[in-house]
Order: structure tokens, then C-alpha cells, then sequence
């Protein structure tokens, strides 16, 4: 580059770095709305495999201290069952884990 060549503007700059942003935000909106279906459908599983895991680890437990088998295993399975459904429901109905299980107020009031 020799110094006489005019530089670009300002202007041209910000516009050639907003394309550009645009196209990287795209290609990774993509990606992630191809992950979205998966990863619900992994959370939804995770999340009733881990209640009944931990339901029956605690009638296990339980169990062994009391001297009561199978009564706080069947017991502690159905409360695991139970808590994955909820959780099931949470996730699908796009309740959070707030108090209350309502959903957050949107500032958009099309509906009414």
C-alpha cells in the first residue's frame, strides 16, 4: 500500500462488518434451531430417568434401614414416577421451576 490510496469509510466499514454479523448469526441460528427438537426430546428423558433413579435409590435405602422390603421401594418408585411426570409437564407446557408454576408475562397483549 503506498499512502495515496483513499481509505474506506467509516460508514462502509460498519456496514461490511453488519453483513457480516448477519451471516455468522444465521448459520448459528440454523444450527441451533436443528439441536432444539434433540435436546428437548434428551432433556425430557434425562429428567424421568433421573426421578425414578433417584425414587428408587431413596426406597432402597430406605428399605435396607427399616427392614421393610419392598414396601418404601414400590413406595419411593410410584413418588420417582411422579415427579418425572411433573417434571415432564414443566418442560412441556414451558412452566418454569418458579413458585407458583406460572408462566412469565409476556409484554405482548395480542391475545386479548
Amino acid at each position: 500500500m503506498t499512502g495515496k490510496e483513499p481509505r474506506p469509510s467509516l460508514d462502509e466499514l460498519d456496514a461490511k462488518l453488519s453483513q457480516a454479523n448477519a451471516k455468522r448469526d444465521a448459520g448459528a441460528n440454523a444450527a441451533r434451531e436443528r439441536g432444539t427438537g434433540l435436546g428437548f426430546a434428551v432433556r425430557i428423558g434425562v429428567d424421568i430417568v433421573a426421578a425414578l433413579v433417584v425414587g428408587v435409590g431413596i426406597g432402597l435405602l430406605l428399605d435396607h434401614w427399616l427392614g421393610t422390603k419392598p414396601w418404601m421401594l414400590i413406595l419411593f418408585f410410584v413418588f420417582g414416577a411422579a415427579a418425572g411426570l411433573v417434571n415432564v409437564f414443566r418442560a412441556v407446557s414451558g412452566y418454569g421451576y418458579a413458585a407458583g408454576y406460572r408462566r412469565e408475562e409476556s409484554d405482548n397483549k395480542s391475545d386479548s
